[in-house]
């Protein structure tokens, strides 16, 4: 899969069919890096795709990228920068209310074993 937009270059890939983890490789101004999809959800009618970049050994960094996710009609992917500081602050606290989620969620799983 390609998704291409706004100087920022995806190649998404499975590294095989029984490894669930998808990947990504942003082209951005210091070079590639290949990330981690972690998520898309929706926030405020708008979908938000969450990455984790990992560094030259291929370990997870200690942050997440957040881009806005579109489609074009045929299903076609891209992302967007976000330049507006409320929308990217918006599209940030909802992930994080996603991660409570599935934290609780985890926890509830636990009690019920």
């Amino acid at each position: 899969m390609r998704i291409e937009n706004g100087g920022l270059l995806i190649m998404a890939k499975n590294h095989n069919e029984d490894d669930e983890e998808m990947t990504l490789v942003l082209t951005l101004d210091e070079g590639d890096v290949e990330c981690s999809i972690l998520t898309i959800y929706e926030c405020g009618g708008k979908d938000y795709i969450v990455v984790l970049p990992k560094d030259k050994d291929g370990n997870p960094k200690d942050e997440v990228y957040i881009y806005r996710y579109l489609e074009d009609e045929e299903g076609n992917p891209s992302i967007e920068y976000i330049d507006d500081e409320e929308e990217y602050e918006a599209a940030a606290d909802r992930y994080d209310e996603l991660l409570d989620e599935a934290e609780y969620e985890e926890l509830a799983g636990d009690d019920e074993e």
